[in-house]
């Protein structure tokens, strides 16, 4: 139950109804015209910018105009109180107490689906995240773009999307034969009790390839380890097998699954780079030529060489990118053509990319390459996920991963646990540079927002033990003839925008918009939770021991819309804090 998009349409049938009647000038289309949420300042409950969009077309003022629409929207809605005009033209709509009644009404008779929006076409999306090399535990630096991408996953779904969510394992290139011979020195280390050869920088020094290097001894496969060269292909297959475990390991830690692991390797070995050329070519995608000097290479030594190149420019591409390296072989960027035309052979309607901040210059030539094979400009979306910064004992908390003293993802659950580190992570836009305070977050106080927010439903559970009734189970009410006060409507007004804000975080996949909700509206409830303190008539629970129905349904509804949205962040509602 939208109510915004409820009183936009009714706005849209009065608006077509004074054009019947040759009152009112319409353009073509009805876009520009929106029902949104008026600032709190006003003592309104919706705001709509009718008057300033089509005051033109009508050669009036906004005002003027909005004078015009005031009269047929009070008469075409008795549940109307109250209509203002508020320069330079916005017409703020107040309503009945009664419809807030109704309101709540419609709500626990749609408790299943509230907040859901059903009248959308539905979407198949295919979401790839995290993909980090494996060649190594998941640390901080992946954490953020690993719930950013989960739980962008679950308000699709939660909207009734269809989507997949996958890992793409970069198991092919140098960074893996660094690594593979990372573990053949840490067994040799083992078996021989040779050096490891720690002034090796391409190497990875951390504990965890001793871990690995014991666990590949321990399979008994009967490898002779005395030369790398004849090994590395077995070594390699089972170095990868040992860090995915780690890496799966990490991600259930933080309750993230996914649906696929596509390895790049196998994509190479099934000559789909070569079919991507191949299709490339045959589109006049591709040509021979050669790439100046990067700004970030020495132009003095750089030598310009031959290469096959991609037309990205011809898709909004700043150069065209190489396939091929001088020596035949095929890029990075090569394999990840085969892995998007991989993706789209698939055939969802769109995919969506979760990228470090340390990939954002990587978005315009991958996204070029998706639509030179798809022929659409909108079938990939690229959500940039920034840094974070660490800090403890008010200082700044640094890590580093070749050195093998960076902070794990399970050092970090460790110290604040899954919950805080979901919610805090995704407690700003990801575009934006986040601060992870760890004294913070653990702190039972308004400045933890997870508590805050899951503080409001342990309060509103005890509510219900106190009756000796569930909060997971239905309530029916056979007659709706009360009136809620204005404290109360204030809170209803703020559950009204749950559907509306939903609707936004699925449309733009900005999933900061969930916990920032949850927090405004955990802000709401415990003022007037606290209303109770000095005056027993604010209280739940009367000096009889009981509830009056009204706020029972009042409090079950904002129960239901707190688990809804931390069933979609993925974070726990404890009845008992």
């Amino acid at each position: 139950m939208n109510i915004f998009d409820q009183y936009l349409n009714k706005l849209k049938k009065i608006l077509l109804e004074l054009s019947k009647n040759g009152s009112l000038i319409l353009p073509n289309k009805l876009d520009g015209i929106t029902v949104e949420i008026p600032p709190s300042k006003f003592k309104s409950d919706i705001s709509t910018n009718v008057a300033m969009v089509l005051s033109k077309i009508n050669n009036k003022s906004p005002n003027d105009l909005a004078r015009t629409l005031v009269q047929s929207i009070k008469k075409e809605d008795e549940l109307i109180e109250n209509v203002e005009i508020v320069k330079p033209g916005f017409i703020n709509i107040k309503f009945k107490p009664i419809f807030w009644t109704n309101f709540v009404k419609e709500i626990i008779k749609n408790s299943k689906t509230f907040g859901i929006n059903l009248e959308e076409s539905k979407n198949n999306y295919l979401i790839e995240f995290v993909s980090a090399n494996p060649t190594g535990p998941l640390h901080v630096g992946h954490c953020r773009g690993a719930i950013l991408g989960d739980v962008i996953s679950n308000i699709l779904l939660f909207n009734k999307h269809k989507v997949t969510k996958e890992y793409y394992v970069n198991d092919y290139g140098n960074q893996i034969i660094n690594f593979t011979k990372s573990v053949y020195f840490r067994i040799r280390e083992i078996l021989y009790s040779e050096s490891f050869p720690s002034d090796n920088k391409d190497l990875y020094p951390g504990e965890y390839i001793i871990n690995f290097a014991k666990n590949i001894i321990n399979l008994n496969k009967k490898i002779d380890f005395e030369n790398f060269d004849k090994i590395a292909d077995e070594l390699t297959e089972y170095s990868i097998e040992e860090a995915l475990k780690l890496i799966k390991i990490n991600l259930n830690s933080l309750g993230i699954n996914h649906d696929n692991f596509v390895s790049e390797k196998k994509l190479v070995k099934n000559q789909e780079v070569e079919k991507v050329i191949d299709f490339l070519q045959k589109n006049n995608l591709v040509y021979r030529g050669k790439i100046k000097a990067p700004a970030s290479e020495d132009k003095d030594n750089w030598i310009e060489r031959e290469q096959l190149l991609f037309k990205s420019t011809d898709f909004g591409d700043d150069k065209d990118r190489a396939l091929q390296k001088s020596d035949g072989a095929w890029t990075y960027f090569a394999s990840d053509v085969a892995y998007h035309k991989n993706k789209l052979d698939r055939n969802f309607d769109y995919l969506i990319n979760i990228l470090g901040a340390d990939h954002a210059g990587y978005i315009k030539r991958i996204s070029s390459s998706v639509q030179a094979l798809s022929k659409t400009n909108d079938k990939l979306i690229c959500k940039v996920s920034q840094l974070v910064k660490l800090i403890k004992d008010k200082k700044p908390f640094k890590m580093s991963k070749r050195k093998g003293d960076y902070i794990t993802v399970d050092d970090l659950i460790k110290e604040v646990g899954r919950d805080a580190t979901r919610f805090i992570m995704l407690n700003r836009s990801s575009d934006a540079e986040l601060d992870f305070d760890f004294d913070n977050v653990i702190e039972k106080s308004k400045e933890n927002p997870l508590y805050y927010v899951q503080y409001s439903y342990a309060r509103i559970a005890s509510v219900f033990r106190h009756l000796e009734k569930n909060l997971k189970s239905e309530i029916k009410i056979s007659k709706y003839d009360f009136e809620y006060t204005n404290e109360e409507i204030k809170i209803l007004q703020k559950i009204s925008e749950w559907p509306k804000c939903v609707e936004t975080a699925c449309n733009k996949l900005e999933p900061h918009r969930i916990p920032t909700y949850l927090y405004e509206l955990a802000s709401l409830f415990h003022s007037y939770w606290n209303l109770g303190k000095d005056n027993p008539d604010k209280r739940f629970i009367n000096n009889q021991k009981n509830i009056s129905d009204e706020k029972l349904i009042f409090l079950k509804i904002i129960s239901d819309v707190i688990k809804s949205g931390m069933d979609i962040v993925g974070v726990s509602v404890p009845e008992k804090m």
